[in-house]
């Protein structure tokens, strides 16, 4: 009995929904499967519109933004090298001045130069201003020095060696420079008034 009761079953299954879709399957031609037909169902497509409307001016104007650009840092200055003007590797020697005595050695070379009273004034004029004629007066920032503010102060050494602490050598040197380019001390006193230097 259970061998008539399979048959029944397995002939019910056979013929039934399943056994339709089986049957079915089986008589439909079979296509063999490829890597190209099985992406025909994936594949996209493209369609395209084509407006004729026509493009307004306003949509292609470039002013309705703005760009922000970051700005680049200011590169920090490198300090300059010195130049043989400034005499950085130079300092100053130590000298006690007195200027009174250098006073007294310049009053005694204007006379002797023929200058009288009128210009020794100016003469003390000027250099009262520029060193207080002192004998070791540096200005760092130009490198002038002495009495007479020598640029540089090595340029005194054609009036002698001891030009760094002996007053009557700057004093000498002085003269000269301001006979030989303004023609007394009265002249470079007046330069120095209208333009600061002399």
């Amino acid at each position: 009995m259970f061998a008539a009761f399979a048959a029944v079953g397995f002939v019910a299954a056979y013929i039934g929904p399943t056994g339709v879709a089986l049957s079915e399957a089986n008589a439909v031609e079979k296509v063999p499967i490829t890597l190209y037909s099985s992406t025909l169902g994936d594949a996209q497509s493209l369609s395209i519109e084509t407006v004729d409307a026509e493009v307004s001016g306003d949509s292609l104007d470039r002013g309705n933004y703005t760009v922000y650009v970051t700005p680049k840092p200011t590169p920090t200055p490198e300090p300059e090298p010195a130049t043989e003007s400034s005499s950085s590797s130079w300092a100053p020697p130590f000298v006690s001045p007195d200027p009174g005595t250098a006073q007294a050695i310049a009053y005694q070379m204007v006379l002797a130069r023929g200058w009288g009273d009128d210009q020794f004034a100016c003469l003390v004029a000027l250099w009262n201003r520029e060193s207080g004629w002192r004998v070791n007066a540096y200005n760092a920032g130009s490198g002038a020095y002495g009495i007479p503010q020598a640029l540089p102060g090595n340029k005194m050494a054609s009036a002698g060696a001891d030009w760094e602490t002996n007053p009557a050598t700057q004093i000498t040197w002085g003269l000269d420079y301001i006979g030989g380019r303004y023609g007394s001390p009265c002249g470079a006193w007046e330069h120095s008034e209208s333009v600061g230097w002399y």
